[in-house]
């Protein structure tokens, strides 16, 4: 059943299309899984209409298949899908990375600082939906610093694709350290303005997370 706050003021439609898409990247609906319209807004507390509503749009984010008469089925992850993601993210993020070395404001900077250390505590503390959320802030922030809107807007589509892997990778791997200190490294070069240092701290940061995929068993 939905828990919807009151001061909530968004279309039911969207509250019921972030729900779902959050139970996707998180793995609790598994890739694979089917949902029918009728028993999701049984479970959800909601008429059928937004669910019909929200399956359309993830089926247009490439989160979920329709099938005719047997319902949405969350899609798989593929490996080489993930891995052309990276490549693009290699070079894209190093470029907003090296920018935001140069752009970045104080607050920016200490926040970026702030985020690390609070990622490297959660991974000693093995809380891994932390893990996820430290990581992603560190990641949208450090592009947001680039100030550069194209580059931005570019990379935004990529990481919901990339959050799904997030939470599998932080729930099943010993390799969460190793990123919170490649995090820590390219914080480093960037308080240190150091342009050249902070884009290939970025460029190692991603190959590394190749290498985890390429073992990773999906």
């Amino acid at each position: 059943m939905l828990d919807i706050d009151k001061k909530d003021q968004r279309p039911l439609r969207m509250v019921v299309y972030d729900e779902l898409k959050m139970r996707i990247l998180t793995g609790q609906i598994a890739a694979g899984e089917r949902m029918m319209e009728e028993e999701t807004s049984r479970d959800l507390g909601v008429s059928r209409t937004p669910v019909r509503e929200a399956f359309k749009r993830l089926e247009k984010e490439g989160l979920v298949i329709i099938k005719p008469r047997r319902g949405a089925f969350a899609t798989q992850i593929a490996k080489k899908d993930l891995m052309e993601i990276l490549d693009i993210r290699e070079c894209l993020e190093s470029m907003a990375a090296g920018q935001a070395c140069e752009r970045m404001t104080k607050a920016q900077r200490d926040k970026l600082k702030s985020i690390c250390e609070k990622h490297k505590k959660a991974v000693a503390n093995n809380v891994y939906k932390q893990m996820v959320k430290y990581d992603t802030e560190f990641h949208e922030l450090l592009v947001e610093g680039s100030r550069n809107k194209t580059l931005i807007n570019f990379i935004a589509q990529l990481q919901e694709l990339v959050l799904r892997f997030r939470y599998m990778f932080y729930e099943t791997t010993e390799s969460a350290a190793n990123v919170a200190a490649e995090h820590g490294n390219i914080c480093d070069a960037i308080l240190a303005g150091d342009v050249e240092k902070t884009i290939a701290e970025t460029r190692n940061h991603i190959q590394g997370l190749k290498e985890i995929v390429t073992e990773f068993d999906f």
